[in-house]
């Protein structure tokens, strides 16, 4: 049975008193992040099994590059029309039955016997996972106070690069022991799990603001999450660090196989550490912002406008150095900073779209992330490697950060105004215009 909610006058209901005790919220997180975990377990646990898929079917690199595309092809095409149904159906439904999807579809990759089963297998994972960072972020704002969004927010989206190591090394182990098919079905199993126990004890939250998304025509839900200005800037400047981050973590085992002598593990495991940092950086960052803004609201978007520029500025040093520790130390510091505007960022949107449509107004951040950063960044990077070298092409990317910043500037100067359309009482924290 559900944990029941404590009894409240509908009129707490509010950003700043949720309905709920603390107890409650933090357990929701618990479980939130652990399927967060889950989903990006699920995602990456096949890049460990490679070699053994290769060797085993005798696939073509393209063939193997196809399993892990789907999954990113089906969440990129899908990401949008099941937020907004989860805004619509309920939720914790909806995570609930996302998980139990991706859940059963990696358990059926263990299970496949050619490569288009598992294709196929992969394509539903991607459809599974298609809402769930909006649909668990939306959640998450419904049971902790706005002034903790950021911290919230920031250390639930560190889990997508948490579980990302995790699933490489889980797989590998597991398979090296086990087989491929074991690591397939644990991970799966894993996650079915925790998305049975998940509507046992997260309640759907109730309806916030008087609105319910279902009653919100199409037109209006797009008019709100595209014609709100601080929103606006806010997907651009996300996207564009999203680019630098994008870059950096793709191309960060070439690098340090080509400049810094690592051979193949080394080099992966090397820039798995960086990925860990970078995620460090998200719960760490999310938290100072929230500290922050405790008494001038619009640090919620100037600060991440620093952390651009700071990361951008220690980036460019780090790369016009010659390799080597120092080098190395400052592409994690890099990173550390960078990493902390994607709570901040979430938060932000969050702060100046109508609670009934939080997840779908995460879908399109999400979408912004992934057209401005994820896409373009590897493969940009990857055209000034084959014109120059990457040497260059890395010297090259911390540029954008630049471009992130005034993003952040523009949005900070409309927070004020978009903010006090869903949030008047906090007024008296924006400090001066």
């Amino acid at each position: 049975m559900a944990l029941p909610l404590p009894d409240s006058n509908a009129d707490c209901h509010t950003a700043e008193n949720p309905p709920v005790s603390r107890g409650y919220a933090w357990l929701v997180f618990a479980l939130t992040f652990g399927l967060m975990l889950s989903d990006y377990m699920s995602r990456q646990v096949i890049n460990a099994i490679f070699p053994s898929l290769k060797a085993e079917w005798a696939l073509s690199d393209t063939q193997l590059g196809a399993l892990v595309s789907v999954v990113a092809l089906t969440v990129g095409v899908m990401t949008f029309p099941v937020s907004l149904l989860a805004d619509r159906w309920g939720r914790v439904k909806s995570a609930t039955a996302m998980a139990i999807v991706w859940g059963l579809a990696t358990i059926a990759c263990g299970l496949s016997g050619n490569f288009l089963l598992m294709f196929i297998a992969r394509g539903i994972v991607g459809l599974g996972e298609a809402g769930y960072g909006s649909a668990g972020g939306a959640i998450l704002l419904s049971v902790f106070p706005r002034r903790l969004h950021s911290t919230v927010i920031g250390a639930f989206l560190a889990a997508a690069l948490f579980g990302s190591v995790l699933g490489v090394m889980f797989g590998g182990v597991i398979a090296q022991h086990y087989g491929w098919r074991m690591a397939f079905i644990l991970v799966g199993a894993g996650g079915l799990l925790l998305a049975l126990i998940y509507p046992l004890v997260v309640r759907e939250p109730p309806p916030q603001g008087g609105a319910h998304s279902a009653r919100m025509p199409i037109r209006q839900v797009l008019r709100e999450l595209l014609t709100t200005r601080t929103a606006l800037w806010t997907y651009l400047g996300s996207g564009l660090l999203m680019f630098i981050q994008g870059a950096v973590i793709a191309w960060m085992p070439s690098y340090l196989n080509r400049y810094h002598a690592m051979d193949m593990a080394q080099s992966a495991m090397g820039a798995g550490l960086l990925v860990l940092v970078a995620g460090i950086g998200m719960v760490f960052g999310g938290a100072l912002v929230d500290r922050l803004s405790r008494h001038n609201n619009q640090n919620k978007l100037r600060i991440p406008m620093l952390y651009a520029l700071i990361s951008a500025m220690v980036l460019l040093l780090a790369f016009a150095l010659p390799p080597g520790t120092a080098q190395l130390l400052l592409i994690g510091l890099g990173l550390l900073i960078s990493g902390g505007f994607a709570g901040p960022s979430g938060s932000a949107v969050a702060d100046v779209t109508p609670a009934a449509i939080h997840a779908t107004a995460f879908a399109t951040l999400t979408l912004a992330n992934n057209i401005f950063g994820l896409a373009p960044g590897p493969f940009i990077t990857g055209a000034l490697a084959d014109a120059y070298s990457l040497q260059d092409a890395m010297q090259l990317v911390p540029l954008v950060g630049f471009a992130s910043a005034a993003a952040y500037l523009l949005a900070s100067r409309h927070y004020r105004r978009d903010l006090q359309r869903f949030h008047p009482e906090a007024a008296p924290a924006l400090g001066p215009a």
